[in-house]
């Protein structure tokens, strides 16, 4: 298990010195990030917690999973590495733009 652990469910009031004081009553935490949109700055609603060492995020994980926090129960669980969500082939398939195959159909010439 590592020391990484992932926050998720929380209310958009809970910002890193709650989220803090919350995970060190389970052990000494190094580190709290919340995720935030780049553009408005709000919460997103799930963070990472990166505690001293794998016991305390032991810990914290078993006693804060489904912890409530303003009527919402917390996803507490170790974190996992961030995956490549890039698809292994490039562009279309549904919703995507239109292809030369679609000629004829109204998709690129108009009917004069």
């Amino acid at each position: 298990m590592g020391k990484n652990v992932y926050v998720g469910n929380l209310p958009a009031s809970m910002g890193e010195a709650e989220l803090k004081e919350l995970f060190e009553q389970k052990g000494a935490v190094d580190s709290v990030t919340v995720i935030r949109d780049n553009d408005t700055g709000r919460s997103r609603g799930f963070a990472f917690v990166d505690m001293s060492t794998e016991e305390d995020a032991r810990k914290a994980i078993e006693a804060l999973n489904a912890y409530s926090v303003e009527g919402r129960n917390l996803t507490v669980n170790e974190a996992r590495p961030k995956t490549d969500r890039r698809r292994g082939y490039a562009g279309g398939g549904r919703g995507g733009p239109r292809r030369h195959s679609d000629r004829g159909r109204g998709g690129y010439h108009s009917r004069d």
